[in-house]
C-alpha cells in the first residue's frame, strides 16, 4: 500500500507540537484539573456585549464570514488611528505568524529570535525550512541589542521580539522596541508580538509610523479580551505588507461569529478596564502565594506571573509535575536558566485558593524527588 509522498522538508520534521494542551493532559490523567492556570487565558471571560453579539451572530452561522472582514478591520483601524489598509485579521497571532513566515521565509533563510521565547514562532519557521538563529535572554528579559547584533551577522528575513515577553512576563518600553529598527540590516523585518500589551504598563505599546515597511505588530483578542476560544488576532503594518497576506491567507479562516465577538469586545472599553484591574489584583495574589512558600515572583506585565523556584530546571520540573498531580495546571519556560521557574496564569479566587492549598505539598514532594 502506498503512502502520501511528503516533501523532503516535512519528512524531516519531528512529530512535535509547541504545546500539549490541558485537555490532552486531562485525557491522559483520566480526570479534570481543579485549576486551569497554565494557558494564559482570561479566567475573567469575554465582555457580556461580546457574548450577546456572538449569540445573535450564531443564528446566521450558516453563512460564511465576510472574507475581507471589512467591519472589523475598519474598527481596528479606527482604534489605532490608521486605515483598514494597515490592518489584517487572522486566526489569532499563531495564524498570522504562520502566514507571515510563509510569505517571507524560504528553506535555509535565517530568522533571529530569543532562545526560550514563544515556541510557536519557531514551529512555523521550522515548517518552512528556515534557519533559527537564537540569542539568550539578558537576565529575564529579551535583549534587543543581542537581537540586533545577530541580525547584522546573518541578515535575517525576520527578527522576532515579544513585548511583553512570554514566558517571563518582562517588558521593555515601546520606544526601546522601536529603536531596534534602526539597528537592523536592510531587508530585515521586525516582528513585534504585542499579545499582552493591553495588560502592560503605559508606554509599553509601540507607536511607530504606520507606513514604516520595516515593522509588523501583532495583537490578539485572546488575552485581555477573553476570546481565546475564537482565535482572532490582527496585524498592523504598512499597506504593502498587509496586501501581501491576501496571496496566502485563509480567506474564510475567521468566521462570522468570531468577527462579531471581536467587534463587540473592541468596543467595550469599560470591560477591558475592569479586566485590567482584576489581572493586576490577581498578579498580586499569585505573588503573595509564591512568597508565602519561599519562592520569588518575577515582575509581570502580562496576565501571568513567572515564579523563580530557587533552584535549577530539574527542581522546577519536579514542582510542575507535583502541581499537575494535585490537579493544578501550570506551565514553565523550556530553556535554561529561565527553566528554574514555573509560570502561573491569573485566575479566579477559587483557582488561587486551590493553588495555595496544593503548592506546599507540591514543593515538599519536589524536594524529595529532585534531591
Amino acid at each position: 500500500m502506498t503512502t502520501p509522498r511528503y516533501t523532503d522538508l516535512v519528512a524531516a520534521l519531528p512529530a512535535t507540537v509547541p504545546f500539549v494542551g490541558p485537555e490532552a493532559q486531562e485525557r491522559a490523567r483520566g480526570r479534570a484539573f481543579a485549576a486551569r492556570l497554565g494557558a494564559n487565558e482570561s479566567r475573567f471571560g469575554p465582555s457580556p456585549r461580546a457574548v450577546a453579539a456572538m449569540t445573535r451572530a450564531a443564528a446566521d452561522a450558516w453563512m460564511y464570514g465576510d472574507p475581507e472582514m471589512a467591519e472589523l478591520r475598519a474598527a481596528i483601524a479606527a482604534h489605532h488611528g490608521v486605515t483598514p489598509a494597515h490592518v489584517m485579521v487572522g486566526e489569532g497571532i499563531d495564524g498570522l505568524l504562520g502566514t507571515l513566515v510563509r510569505l517571507t521565509v524560504a528553506p535555509g533563510d535565517p530568522v533571529v529570535t530569543t532562545d526560550g521565547a514563544y515556541p510557536t514562532f519557531n514551529f512555523h519557521v521550522a515548517g518552512c525550512g528556515g534557519q533559527l538563529v537564537k540569542v539568550p535572554f539578558a537576565g529575564d528579559a529579551e535583549d534587543p541589542a543581542a537581537l540586533a547584533a545577530a541580525a547584522r551577522q546573518v541578515r535575517p528575513k525576520l527578527v522576532y521580539l515579544s513585548n511583553p515577553n512570554n514566558p517571563m512576563g518582562s517588558h521593555h518600553p515601546g520606544a526601546v522596541a522601536l529603536a531596534l529598527l534602526d539597528d537592523l540590516p536592510e531587508g530585515s523585518l521586525l516582528v513585534l508580538d504585542e499579545a499582552y500589551v493591553d495588560l502592560a504598563p503605559p508606554g509599553t505599546a509601540a507607536t511607530p509610523d504606520p507606513d514604516d515597511p520595516r515593522l509588523i505588530r501583532l495583537r490578539t483578542f485572546s488575552k485581555a479580551h477573553g476570546l481565546a476560544g475564537l482565535r482572532v488576532g490582527y496585524a498592523l503594518a504598512a499597506p504593502g505588507l498587509i496586501a501581501a497576506f491576501d496571496r496566502l491567507r485563509n480567506h474564510f479562516g475567521v468566521g462570522r461569529v468570531a468577527q462579531a465577538g471581536a467587534l463587540a469586545a473592541l468596543a467595550d472599553t469599560g470591560w477591558l478596564a475592569d479586566v485590567q484591574a482584576r489581572v493586576a489584583a490577581a498578579r498580586d495574589d499569585i505573588a503573595r502565594i509564591a512568597r508565602d512558600n519561599g519562592l520569588v515572583p518575577l515582575p509581570s506585565a502580562t496576565n501571568f506571573v513567572t515564579v523563580d523556584c530557587g533552584a535549577d530546571g530539574a527542581f522546577a520540573r519536579a514542582v510542575l509535575r507535583e502541581l499537575i498531580a494535585r490537579d493544578i495546571f501550570v506551565r514553565m519556560p523550556f530553556t535554561a536558566p529561565q527553566d528554574r521557574c514555573i509560570r502561573i496564569s491569573c485566575g479566579l479566587a477559587r483557582d488561587h485558593a486551590a493553588l495555595a492549598a496544593a503548592l506546599p505539598a507540591a514543593l515538599a514532594a519536589a524536594r524529595i524527588t529532585a534531591g
